[in-house]
């Protein structure tokens, strides 16, 4: 291992998530009722006809390497999927299938990053985000948010924060862990001052846009696509979300066909993801939803359950911003310490997250995406935590 990968790696502290998983199939084992509202990975079951369509495809003997930019039905899909919901004209070219959207912003980042460029991150962020700029060569620069901007960034801090050295911007709407929706008047504020910076410094400014949450938006709205409102976007999508098929691990990058050389970024996408060693996405996975695009699993639970947990998070007295979508909510702490907040509920067969790792100390996030009957036995065990902890 180089050097500098190793340095990497030191860096590198186990997902927060993934311990508490570890922790609750542990106490689960030794018969303790824990509820846990700690993984963001839907509880449900795929819908029926989701997995029969994957199924079929197993049944015709789909199972051959596929391009490694996907197969040609899906990525079809995926372009028609976009111009029918979001008006915009993408060519298959311009589409990259992904094992989830988390490959799709290793891919994106690869490919636009030269060594110590700047990568900037609205805080909170995703816990990931800041490796994946390292290993690509980058360096991440953080912009801190905070309840009274609804944990969006400022205009002033996001034209503070580009400098000559900025390559790209992620955002992710909505929002990991806060469940913040960027705006259409913050999406063109945010275009304006990255086309200005553009002309300023002589280079591209790339927008990467994580958007695994995007139909997951609450009280009637639905969220912007960043791509419509600037040139140089990457869309990162996953269908984990959307379908509640979190393990099936297929999503994609669409370059937008604004942007500089996009046809040349499409192809450095595929060449990266070959010599990275991923080769291609599993082919029935990709096969069945390209059937299934336009379709989503039933997502209303999460606003049920969003307004049972905010509701009684105000009446108990936490500071919390209502989220505007996904199925994330993050109160602040009763203490200063975040970390010890969550153990003293885990005494309570509680699990939250600390956000401390997402760029947000003080507060903690909650993960709703759980049948309703387990929201509410959780508010009962988190009034019972906080009424005899804190009050």
């Amino acid at each position: 291992m180089s050097l500098q990968l190793s340095a990497i790696a030191s860096s590198i502290s186990p997902s927060a998530t993934l311990g508490l998983n570890a922790t609750v199939t542990q106490l689960r084992s030794q018969g303790v009722d824990v509820i846990s509202l700690g993984a963001g990975e839907p509880d449900f079951d795929t819908p029926y006809h989701i997995r029969q369509a994957a199924k079929e495809a197993i049944d015709a003997g789909k199972t051959r390497y596929t391009d490694v930019s996907g197969i040609p039905e899906l990525r079809k899909a995926i372009v028609d999927h976009i111009f029918e919901h979001k008006k915009l004209r993408y060519e298959p070219d311009e589409i990259i299938v992904s094992s989830g959207a988390k490959q799709a912003i290793v891919l994106a980042l690869q490919a636009i990053l030269d060594p110590q460029d700047e990568v900037i991150l609205p805080s909170p962020y995703w816990i990931s985000y800041t490796e994946m700029i390292k290993i690509a060569g980058g360096k991440p620069v953080f912009i801190s948010t905070t309840p009274d901007t609804d944990f969006l960034p400022t205009p002033e801090q996001l034209a503070a924060a580009v400098t000559e050295h900025t390559k790209a911007i992620i955002i992710n709407s909505p929002n990991n862990p806060s469940g913040a929706v960027y705006s259409e008047e913050t999406l063109k504020r945010l275009a304006k001052i990255l086309k200005d910076k553009e002309s300023e410094y002589g280079h591209d400014i790339f927008l990467i846009s994580d958007e695994p949450y995007r139909e997951i938006v609450f009280d009637g709205k639905k969220a912007p696509y960043p791509a419509a409102y600037y040139d140089n976007t990457l869309t990162c999508y996953s269908f984990s979300k959307s379908l509640s098929l979190p393990g099936e691990r297929i999503g994609y990058i669409a370059v937008s066909p604004t942007a500089t050389d996009a046809d040349i970024l499409a192809v450095i996408c595929g060449q990266i993801s070959r010599g990275i060693g991923h080769n291609c996405p599993a082919s029935t996975p990709q096969l069945g939803v390209a059937k299934v695009i336009d379709e989503t699993s039933d997502l209303s639970v999460y606003e049920i359950n969003r307004n049972i947990i905010y509701d009684t998070l105000v009446d108990l007295g936490y500071t919390v911003t209502k989220p505007g979508g996904t199925f994330y909510i993050m109160p602040k702490c009763m203490e200063e310490d975040s970390v010890a907040f969550c153990n003293k509920a885990k005494e309570y067969d509680l699990i939250l997250v600390p956000t401390d790792g997402f760029g947000a100390p003080g507060f903690f996030r909650m993960a709703y995406c759980i049948d309703t009957e387990k929201v509410k036995r959780a508010m009962d065990v988190m009034r019972k935590f906080t009424e005899e902890c804190y009050k």
